[in-house]
């Protein structure tokens, strides 16, 4: 960005869409699992014991059967509309962030045509022309990174109102026969983005991106089923985890250390951090890192509230629905406060990682 101006994306209103599907480590009880071919003899729970161990997942959502990511998508829009007490026709873009557009239970079938955002819109009977409704693919930071594109859109002084939603239903296209299909899940987020005049700093005031395709670019893509049986041309999320934790906790933390330095404001001062549950230890690793290249050796107590125990990896929704939980009061020692300032940041498919400085 050039010269600072004096106009800020501003949080005013959110919402999310959590399934009603709790989906326990027992659910997995009758699956068979395969590694490089090979089934898996382990006992199977070991197998989820350990899994549960090393994520710290103990639950996860799945949608109901007959609803599809834009619906999902729809409900936290409309809530998120009636949080920020708007007019929905005021809205100047709607920018729907997922990866896998609607997939019907049953199908592996991806349906971006129209796009979701025009879908939401359409189902919200928003019908101002001048609404822009257009989606954004951006692996699991696809919500941050439609944060960003908003305060791009509100900075320009081209918009006034922006809606972001992040939703995914990653059950629909994990491998049955894959251990780490026992990480993904499915939800949906929504926030209204308003421009604000103020003379001090205030909603979005930095923001890091960082795209590694070259070496680090296949960690996280689409393949065939680990069971060598299975061959009716399915492709299902497949990722490498050891080298993608690894990746993740090197290169996260330089990322939102640039966001934080580009804000101009000491570490000390952020007082919650969302950052994408992805795998709690991961998560954990991550900001022990961030802080100690401040060369401080702790990290803050309720400095970084979690979801991932109950609600696992719903990929772009999981920022945004860890952000309306603590906005709501939904999630125990952990407040918004005016003046505050907070840290988003998330790592996933591409690879991307960005982050943002966000003062409430």
């Amino acid at each position: 960005m050039g010269e600072k101006t004096n106009i800020h994306s501003v949080i005013i209103g959110t919402g999310s869409y959590i399934p009603e599907n709790i989906i326990s480590g027992d659910a997995f009880l009758n699956s068979t699992f395969y590694d490089n071919g090979v089934l898996l003899e382990k006992d199977i729970h070991e197998i989820i014991h350990k899994f549960s161990e090393i994520t710290e997942i103990k639950e996860r959502r799945y949608i109901d059967d007959h609803l599809v990511n834009s619906d999902m998508g729809t409900v936290a829009a409309q809530r998120a509309i009636d949080h920020a007490g708007i007019d929905k026709e005021s809205l100047d873009h709607i920018i729907f962030c997922h990866n896998f557009g609607d997939v019907k239970l049953g199908s592996n079938r991806m349906d971006i045509l129209p796009a979701l955002a025009a879908k939401v819109k359409q189902a919200l009977e928003i019908n101002n022309p001048n609404c822009v409704a257009y989606d954004l693919i951006f692996g699991c930071p696809g919500w941050v990174q439609g944060a960003i594109q908003a305060n791009y859109l509100i900075q320009s002084g081209d918009a006034k109102r922006v809606l972001v939603i992040g939703a995914e239903t990653l059950s629909r296209i994990t491998d049955p026969h894959d251990r780490d299909s026992m990480i993904f899940s499915d939800g949906a987020a929504a926030v209204v983005f308003e421009s604000q005049s103020t003379t001090e700093d205030l909603g979005i005031i930095a923001h890091k991106t960082q795209t590694y395709a070259v070496n680090f670019g296949s960690l996280l893509q689409m393949g065939k089923s680990n069971n060598p049986e299975e061959d009716n041309g399915n492709a299902y999320l497949k990722m490498n985890g050891r080298k993608l934790y690894e990746f993740a906790v090197t290169n996260v933390p330089q990322v939102v250390k640039k966001a934080i330095d580009k804000a101009g404001i000491d570490i000390t001062a952020i007082k919650i951090v969302f950052i994408h549950q992805a795998n709690g230890k991961m998560d954990s690793a991550i900001m022990k890192r961030l802080f100690k290249l401040y060369d401080i050796d702790t990290v803050p107590e309720n400095l970084v509230p979690m979801s991932i125990c109950w609600l696992g990896n719903s990929s772009v929704a999981t920022v945004p629905t860890l952000l309306d939980l603590v906005w709501k009061g939904n999630v125990e020692g952990y407040q918004i406060n005016k003046g505050d300032y907070a840290v988003f940041a998330s790592v996933g498919a591409g690879m991307h990682i960005n982050a943002f400085v966000y003062r409430f």
